[in-house]
């Protein structure tokens, strides 16, 4: 129960790894509100969260667009009373080589990764701020650090999460804010399901631990720098990924 207590928004929440944190955080006892486009996806995430005993709410929200993450964010607030964490796992890709990326796929990728990011951010840092205290994690991916074949916008948009985090954890850290970001390796979520078995071969035979991750595995370490146990812990960069990139 390390989040007993505590009011947590997650965004892409209705499926993967953002519904693997959601459910988390409710077992650990946190309230929530959700955040994903998906309207069905996220009812059923929220209605998980809730049979655990939970008070748990759904927004539909693409985190691409300010004025919606910003309407969204202040109907949380209004509804909970404040947000302690705020989970930014949002995000999507487009696969395309340096040749063949298009401008507008790689506009889409870094809005919803990076702006959606920045977003959710600017609107509940005033509130943490005023209230000394906050959990921000940030969701990249160990491609953010190495870069991925083919994983062009994916790749820049997760770097520059990267870069994101440390930036606003050397500011908000006077606020008693600590903003860290997870580096996800290969994980068994329906969007690498879709991967050919011959890719996810490659990756799992590079990979010392021999396997996938789980999303609760991710989720784990997310919940971990989502406590109070991490609180001497800021601008940290979270490899989860079994070895595989070390």
């Amino acid at each position: 129960m390390k989040l007993k207590g505590k009011i947590a928004l997650v965004t892409g929440a209705g499926q993967g790894i953002g519904k693997s944190i959601a459910l988390k955080f409710a077992e650990e006892a946190a309230d929530l509100a959700l955040f994903d486009i998906n309207r069905d996806s996220c009812t059923e995430t929220a209605q998980h969260c809730q049979t655990l005993g939970r008070r748990c709410a759904g927004f539909v929200v693409d985190v691409a667009n300010r004025e919606r993450v910003q309407m969204a964010c202040e109907e949380v607030l209004a509804v909970f009373g404040g947000v302690d964490i705020l989970v930014n796992n949002a995000g999507f890709d487009r696969g395309a080589t340096l040749l063949k990326v298009t401008e507008n796929d790689w506009q889409a990728v870094l809005d919803v990764h990076l702006k959606g990011t920045l977003n959710c951010i600017q609107a509940l840092a005033p509130a943490m701020i005023r209230k000394n205290y906050g959990k921000i994690v940030n969701i990249s991916s160990i491609y953010g650090k190495s870069g991925g074949l083919a994983a062009i916008s994916y790749s820049a948009a997760k770097g520059g999460i990267i870069g994101l985090t440390k930036s606003i954890a050397r500011e908000l850290g006077r606020n008693n804010i600590n903003v860290n970001a997870v580096l996800p390796g290969l994980t068994d979520t329906p969007t690498i399901r879709k991967m050919p078995d011959k890719y996810k071969k490659i990756i799992i035979e590079a990979t010392p631990l021999r396997r996938m991750a789980r999303p609760e595995e991710i989720a784990s370490v997310v919940a971990f720098l989502a406590s109070d146990e991490s609180s001497y812990i800021t601008g940290a960069t979270i490899e989860v990924t079994g070895g595989w990139m070390m």
